[in-house]
């Protein structure tokens, strides 16, 4: 873990970010004392976009696009062609 003040960390912080970014941890200190700590974030699960996908299409399908009960996009889209 890489430790350094807070003036550096200010000048350097967009360098700080790129190593925190591959996997390091940087400590943050205030006249020697500990203030913050940069860290990469947690890896949440990966979800896979191929069934997101298909599950919004599905909702899409069974409820079909709409703006209100009454209202539909539809109905906007024919009510715009009469003119």
């Amino acid at each position: 873990m890489t430790t350094v003040g807070t003036f550096e960390a200010k000048t350097h912080l967009t360098q700080l970010l790129s190593r925190v970014a591959k996997g390091e941890r940087v400590l943050i200190t205030n006249r020697g004392q500990p203030v913050a700590m940069l860290v990469p974030p947690e890896a949440g699960p990966r979800q896979d976009v191929a069934a997101i996908v298909k599950e919004m299409l599905r909702v899409r399908d069974e409820r079909g696009p709409t703006l209100s009960r009454k209202l539909t996009i539809r109905q906007l889209r024919e009510e715009g062609r009469r003119f």
